[in-house]
């Protein structure tokens, strides 16, 4: 089974804020996680939330330690997922040729 890596960055925890601080991590590199399973603690400076996980998967790496501040965007873990098979992008036929209207109507103008 292939896998690819997909790295989940940290979001926007609302109100315009721009970074927040990792307090705990709730996985370590090599762990398997549960898409929505609680992945990391941080603070910002109205709360502190924990993140769940985006994505089910092993955790591959985590690109900040507890107690480093992280901006929002910046990479926050990498996962190793099962990849996915490409898929067609068209449903249904393409028809080769415009098809010709059955019928037509002709128009008459009135006689009196």
């Amino acid at each position: 089974m292939a896998e690819e890596n997909v790295t989940f960055t940290l979001p926007d925890l609302g109100e315009g804020l721009v970074e927040a601080t990792v307090l705990e991590w709730q996985v370590a590199v090599g762990d398997r996680i549960e898409r929505n399973a609680p992945l990391v603690e941080v603070e910002t400076t109205k709360s502190a939330v924990v993140i769940p996980s985006p994505k089910e998967g092993r955790v591959v790496e985590l690109h900040a330690a507890e107690d480093e501040v992280v901006a929002v965007g910046a990479p926050l873990v990498t996962f190793a997922v099962e990849a996915r098979e490409p898929q067609a992008g068209i449903v249904g036929r393409v028809p080769a040729e415009e098809a010709r209207p059955a019928r037509r109507v002709r128009l008459k103008p009135p006689t009196d």
